[in-house]
């Protein structure tokens, strides 16, 4: 399934790249913010990304314009990544997630598409349950 909307470039680039991995669609799941979308494992059902839009001053404490809206992506990571992936542009601790295993990317901001394929196939990886093989949906039509 091909993604195309009026929303952001990265947000389709990233619900195109879920479904190339594993057939993942974005799910909404509340009224409050009917942008927020979770991409879930089928297999498990976890969460292995989280697209949404907050305020600015949620990341950046000291912005200029705070309640500016972000347009956002959080995915779980390595610990050992973590550290510093945070002293990139684009990347801040994660918001709303345990920000030992998770971090937030902020889309349009030239975090470049490689890389976030990258991190949310990763996040896909860490999901999986623990003893089973990973199999993507490239796996399976092979």
């Amino acid at each position: 399934m091909e993604y195309s909307d009026k929303r952001s470039p990265q947000r389709l680039f990233i619900f195109n790249k879920a479904d190339e991995i594993c057939g993942a669609q974005p799910e909404y799941m509340w009224a409050r913010t009917p942008d927020a979308a979770v991409l879930r494992r089928r297999d498990n059902s976890k969460w292995f990304g989280l697209v949404m839009t907050v305020r600015r001053g949620v990341l950046e404490k000291d912005c200029a314009e705070p309640n500016a809206p972000a347009e956002i992506l959080n995915v779980k990571c390595d610990p050992l990544l973590i550290g510093s992936l945070l002293m990139e542009d684009g990347f801040y601790p994660a918001y709303h997630m345990n920000k030992q295993y998770w971090i937030t990317i902020l889309l349009n901001a030239g975090v470049e598409d490689k890389k976030i394929a990258a991190l949310l196939e990763m996040s896909y990886e860490l999901t999986e349950s623990r003893g089973k093989k990973r199999q993507t949906k490239k796996d399976k039509q092979a």
